[in-house]
């Protein structure tokens, strides 16, 4: 089965979307501080799903 097809990966995947729409709403000076360490933990998440499937 594809981790596509896996309910938690598309949920994980729709966290990133959200964060990434909740932190356009914050302060341009924490474009690189903590915005940018929310969105690469979100998209984080649904890698390490689709590594841990692909690797049964």
């Amino acid at each position: 089965m594809s981790y596509r097809n896996q309910f938690i990966w598309q949920r994980a995947v729709q966290l990133a979307i959200n964060c990434y729409k909740f932190t356009r709403l914050f302060p341009q000076s924490e474009l690189y501080g903590l915005t940018s360490q929310i969105r690469r933990s979100s998209v984080s998440v649904a890698s390490n799903i689709a590594i841990r499937v692909a690797s049964r």
